[in-house]
């Protein structure tokens, strides 16, 4: 049975005890109010759910599913009370919305698909009647290859939604309505990306849950980066759904995701060896044995400017595209640290157990370096500098080295001679030490 059977806004006749109080209203297309009818959003569900898993009425739904349909309908309840207090009345829009969003709370994606499909029909058809206007200035989204194509609000709204499942204190609606403002003609894909990310963060300090929303658009987009774009969708926790053929479906998302991102890890480590970034010594490990060790739940622990960092900073990349998620990551720099260990596996799984679950960081230069082909894991390098020319240039010249492999440096500048001290060599006086340190420091930009 198609998703155009199911029916968002069926002409049941409402009931009283399903109506909220006369305070809450509901404005029609056509501009008229009329009280709002939770019936109306209960038979909307039963009637989506009967057709995306195409149970004929009048079959009876099952105790279990009535009771998440009810749930449903209460938590879209909920929105519109919450809504009504800011405004004198919500939208069938609004309301609908709210089902989508709530279908997808609940872990019902494809009832949700299917209801959001079967609207987009519905406002095309109302659309071609003259029954309203025609949709706002369509967005372009700019393709590689130079053409451009509509933006596809719906997939647009999904990941939205996906994004902030189980974060009670985040509403998907408004972060929507903000992303579709920030959109022009000609955005890109990438650019259409940082606006969703940025929509949630700049909301972070007013409810810190956006934290985790951000965290997750940020982790999409690594995915797609460092997976491919056919990358199985990751299980941001939504609660089971009670319908078992939904629940089965879940599961068996949850495990093409699980399975593709450890077999990628292999991957990642062959192409950073093919650029000359990782050591090859990092593929003769027993990686069925470490692939098994990843924890894929474990890249949400972050807040958003943790995973921010580790995406600019860290993460290994080929040209601009990362090839490591946090868990590649973190379980390279193990592998790189465990490489002279007698056990090498056990090691590297025991390193990453302690990365991973943050317990114990390594400094940047052991992040930045493990398991490549140059891995100088050392913090920190002190030197003194004697009262000799040659030797100060020497220092600068070490400094420029160490650096670029990210050790942190600490000179000491104490033997060198005070300003109009005596200069035997050339018969002068000496400017003492601040010159040098100029020299110094613009070195250490310089390469930095």
């Amino acid at each position: 049975m198609t998703a155009t059977h199911v029916n968002p806004d069926p002409k049941a006749s409402p009931s009283a005890a399903d109506t909220p109080p006369d305070t809450l209203h509901v404005v029609k297309r056509d501009g008229r109010s009329v009280a709002f009818d939770r019936q109306r959003i209960a038979y909307a569900l039963e009637m989506a759910f009967r057709a995306t898993y195409e149970l004929p009425s009048p079959a009876g739904l099952g105790e279990q599913l009535l009771t998440q349909i009810d749930r449903i309908a209460d938590a879209v309840v909920h929105d519109a009370e919450f809504e009504a207090q800011r405004s004198q009345g919500v939208t069938v829009e609004q309301v609908q919305d709210w089902v989508e969003a709530q279908l997808m709370h609940a872990g019902e994606f494809k009832v949700a698909r299917d209801y959001i499909v079967y609207r987009e029909q519905r406002s095309r058809a109302r659309a071609v009647r003259g029954q309203e206007e025609k949709p706002g200035r369509s967005v372009k989204i700019a393709q590689a290859d130079g053409s451009t194509a509509p933006l596809d609000v719906h997939a647009l709204k999904r990941r939205i939604f996906e994004a902030c499942l189980g974060l009670d204190e985040v509403r998907p609606d408004d972060l929507l309505q903000d992303a579709l403002v920030s959109l022009y003609d000609g955005i890109t894909e990438a650019e259409l990306d940082k606006a969703l990310i940025m929509v949630a963060r700049q909301r972070i300090e007013r409810e810190p849950a956006y934290s985790q929303a951000a965290v997750r658009l940020l982790l999409g987009v690594l995915y797609r980066e460092a997976l491919g774009d056919s990358m199985p969708a990751p299980d941001f926790g939504a609660p089971a759904p009670l319908f078992e053929a939904a629940a089965q479906q879940r599961d068996q998302a949850h495990n093409a995701f699980d399975r593709a991102y450890r077999n990628g890890f292999e991957t990642a480590l062959r192409d950073g060896v093919a650029a000359d970034l990782l050591d090859p010594a990092l593929l003769t490990f027993d990686l069925a044995k470490i692939e098994a060790a990843l924890e894929p739940d474990r890249d949400r622990d972050f807040q958003y400017l943790g995973v921010q960092t580790v995406y600019d900073r860290y993460l290994m990349h080929i040209g601009e595209r990362r090839i490591e998620t946090p868990q590649y990551f973190f379980m390279r720099v193990a592998m790189g640290l465990a490489l002279n260990e007698d056990e090498r596996e056990a090691r590297a799984i025991e390193f990453y157990g302690l990365l991973s679950t943050f317990r114990f960081v390594s400094a940047t230069p052991t992040l930045f370096n493990a398991g490549t082909q140059r891995p100088q894991l050392s913090s920190c390098y002190l030197s003194t500098v004697q009262d000799d020319l040659d030797h100060i240039f020497k220092v600068i010249a070490d400094n420029a080295a160490l650096s670029k492999w990210a050790g942190g440096l600490g000179n000491d500048w104490t033997a060198i001679r005070a300003t109009g001290s005596h200069i035997k060599g050339t018969n002068g006086a000496s400017q003492g030490v601040i010159p040098f340190l100029k020299i110094v420091n613009d070195t250490a930009l310089a390469v930095n």
